[in-house]
């Protein structure tokens, strides 16, 4: 598949096109990616190259946990005809019969607090490749997994852009290792929304996906996230309330006691939150809505 984006420079008359390239997955871009993987996908790397064992004598070629806390294979597609997507899911498997080794993973890399958080309900394989077959695309489509197939393009040597071109996501799975015995989780929560407080989760819900054609929305054990590459917004349900966390710049908004709140240091890859409470709150909070959108 081609893609129909083109880039030109401007600075100069007439308008020149910057051709944009990808024949190949490169071992640098391979290594791009990795250095730049928190800012580019909202991932935090764990290992490159991942040995499977002497048994699979596999390696999975990037390893991580992304901003929901929930564990990540990326696979690079090197070749049209190269079947990356059984390889990921052959690699995700292993990955679910391996939970502790993941656990003892995170644990020597980023610690206590972040191995109490991983959440298994809903683990991800990306791969990233120059170009996919429509049979790629169909397949995704057919499986019950958190599969999501990136198209990158390479515009000379500064500028690198990632696309999604397709996205499958399975039904939110239990509460496994650290997240068992949490209370009720998020898909309980919402079957259980009646009344104004419903209503208003709904119409939250219609915005943000109505913001853009690329958003996926996905209901993880303890709140809903809605993401382009990254989140741009994570919802949690409250008895009377809806907050929504997004990635917006506090010191650019007139916070306002009881609506926005300063929530940088205080949890996951989030800046601010706003509390909604009635439509009109809803109505009041669609600009950050869109400011994260945008930066996401």
């Amino acid at each position: 598949m081609t893609t129909d984006i083109k880039l030109f420079a401007i600075d100069k008359q007439p308008a020149t096109e910057i051709p944009g390239r990808a024949s190949t997955v490169e071992k640098t871009l391979h290594q791009l990616i990795e250095r730049n993987l928190e800012a580019l996908l909202g991932i935090r790397l764990l290992g490159s190259e991942y040995s499977t064992g002497r048994k699979q004598r596999g390696r999975i070629d990037t390893l991580g946990i992304d901003e929901n806390a929930c564990p990540v294979i990326i696979e690079y597609k090197r070749a049209t005809n190269e079947n990356v997507i059984n390889q990921g899911l052959f690699y995700l498997d292993w990955l679910l019969d391996h939970r502790s080794e993941f656990e003892l993973l995170v644990l020597r890399k980023l610690g206590e607090a972040a191995a109490a958080e991983i959440d298994w309900s809903a683990p991800r394989l990306i791969c990233i490749a120059g170009g996919y077959t429509r049979y790629d695309e169909h397949a995704v489509e057919q499986m019950n997994r958190n599969i999501e197939l990136i198209r990158y393009r390479r515009f000379g040597t500064k500028l690198l852009m990632l696309e999604m071109v397709n996205a499958s996501s399975a039904e939110p799975g239990p509460a496994l290792g650290n997240t068992a015995g949490a209370g009720r989780s998020m898909s309980e929560i919402l079957e259980a929304l009646d009344g104004p407080l419903s209503e208003l989760y709904e119409a939250l819900r219609r915005h943000l996906k109505d913001l853009g054609d690329d958003i996926q929305e996905k209901t993880l054990q303890n709140y809903v996230a809605f993401r382009r590459l990254r989140n741009f917004a994570r919802v949690k349900v409250f008895s009377d309330s809806l907050r929504v966390y997004l990635k917006v710049d506090p010191t650019t908004v007139a916070l306002k006691p009881g609506f926005t709140e300063d929530v940088r240091g205080k949890g996951r890859a989030a800046s601010l939150s706003v509390t909604l409470r009635t439509l009109d709150d809803l109505e009041r909070a669609k600009p950050l809505f869109q400011q994260s959108y945008e930066v996401s």
